[in-house]
């Protein structure tokens, strides 16, 4: 009797304060079209007890065969409490999808696409600007990297080539009901989205394969 055919695995990247609905709905319409979801909001990412959190956290990056990342204004914790200029998880999970150049979409909240405009409009433009700024009551943003792990997702527009800024598109969205939207339109179609993956990413994000591990 032959083996079902492995299902396409998606990783869901994200802090969990705030956007528990959203992560609950993008959870329920993925596995209802038939991926295998990864997300730490639900328990299901692969976790070895020799590792830790974060070694976990970029094993599921590289071996996932999508990557689905969603910013909020909560940068999240990262792999050394106490230090808290280490980059978070998160932001972690994005640069090592980018580097691998997993097939990735990306949601980032209203709040950090307003927040990001205005500082720049006010002066304060890239990373090395927003050095000069510190943070006080953070009712919107909790951390200014948010902007950071904004700007690599997009590849950074005002400061790499059009030509070379591929897999650059991060979709905005205000409600559980924006993120919902993107996520079903892109995935619903399952059969297309894994020959998305064949034409375009065989060699960078292989199909899993009947036997073995992707």
């Amino acid at each position: 009797m032959s083996k079902a055919k492995p299902k396409l695995t998606i990783l869901v990247s994200s802090t969990v304060y705030g956007i528990e609905e959203l992560l609950d709905r993008v959870y329920t319409l993925l596995t209802a079209y038939g991926y295998e979801v990864w997300m730490s909001h639900k328990g299901t990412v692969p976790v070895r007890s020799n590792r830790n959190a974060f070694q976990n956290c970029l094993a599921a990056v590289e071996k996932c065969n999508l990557f689905l990342g969603i910013i909020t204004p909560h940068y999240g914790s990262g792999q050394d409490t106490d230090n808290p200029d280490e980059p978070s998880i998160t932001h972690r999970e994005m640069r090592r999808a980018i580097e691998l150049k997993k097939p990735r979409w990306i949601l980032a909240h209203d709040h950090v696409v307003f927040a990001r405009g205005l500082l720049r409009n006010l002066g304060f433009e890239g990373a090395v600007g927003r050095n000069k700024l510190k943070l006080k009551n953070r009712p919107i943003l909790d951390d200014l990297r948010v902007l950071d792990l904004y700007e690599e997702a997009t590849i950074d527009a005002d400061k790499t080539p059009l030509a070379d800024r591929d897999g650059n598109w991060v979709q905005k969205f205000r409600s559980t009901e924006d993120g919902s939207l993107f996520v079903g339109s892109q995935f619903f179609r399952y059969q297309e989205v894994e020959e998305f993956i064949k034409e375009n990413f065989e060699n960078g994000s292989p199909l899993p394969q009947k036997g073995g591990e992707t």
